[in-house]
């Protein structure tokens, strides 16, 4: 584990697809990791536990390669008997006192704020190594039923000392904006793992922080 990770929360943050073929998302994520990309979450909400546990292995052996923490969505455990570098948390799941007292003071915990400032205010005080808000923008991957107002951004960088994601369709396109309001890390799927060039699209949004 290298314990500066917490202190690295910048730049292009990739969250994997719901991919069952592991040879795909490891080829991939490398592209990925070889162009820019800074943090890396396992997130497969349909996995079998096996098969998510095989995968998650297998980014953290790639991971490790780059230099690049590897998060897991919401499963403590598997982050914990794998030696992942930490977990995001969403709203749903446990709480981010509980997560932080299980997986100790060095490990990443992030944490799903969506659009509400309180949300954050609570992850800070209950350990959270970062906040995430979202969507920001329609999204192919995941349904979000409200939309975040980007002013949160500049609100919760003024108000929490903790790093801010920013989540929920982002592209190149629209990313500047949230980048100016302080974002610290843009987090995409799709833009990175769906939508060809690879290579070129993970360049330039990484580019956005250099």
């Amino acid at each position: 584990m290298k314990t500066d990770y917490a202190t690295r929360l910048r730049g292009l943050y990739i969250v994997t697809p719901d991919w069952d073929d592991t040879a795909q998302l490891l080829a991939a994520t490398e592209l990925a990791l070889q162009n820019g990309a800074a943090l890396v979450q396992y997130r497969h909400k349909t996995a079998t536990p096996v098969q998510r546990q095989a995968q998650a292995e297998a980014l953290l052996a790639l991971c490790r390669q780059y230099d690049t923490p590897l998060v897991i969505n919401d499963h403590v455990e598997l982050c914990l008997a794998i030696g992942a570098d930490g977990v995001h948390v969403g709203g749903t799941d446990a709480s981010i006192a509980a997560v932080r007292k299980t997986v100790g003071s060095e490990l990443i915990v992030g944490a799903s704020c969506y659009g509400t400032l309180e949300l954050a205010h609570a992850a800070h005080r209950d350990g959270a190594s970062y906040v995430a808000f979202g969507g920001f923008y329609p999204s192919r991957v995941k349904k979000y039923d409200f939309r975040t107002a980007p002013e949160i951004i500049a609100q919760s960088k003024r108000e929490i000392p903790l790093p801010v994601v920013v989540i929920g369709g982002i592209t190149l396109d629209n990313a500047p904006p949230l980048v100016a309001q302080g974002a610290d890390m843009v987090a995409v799927i799709s833009s990175v793992y769906l939508v060809p060039p690879a290579e070129r699209k993970t360049r330039e949004l990484a580019a956005l922080y250099a």
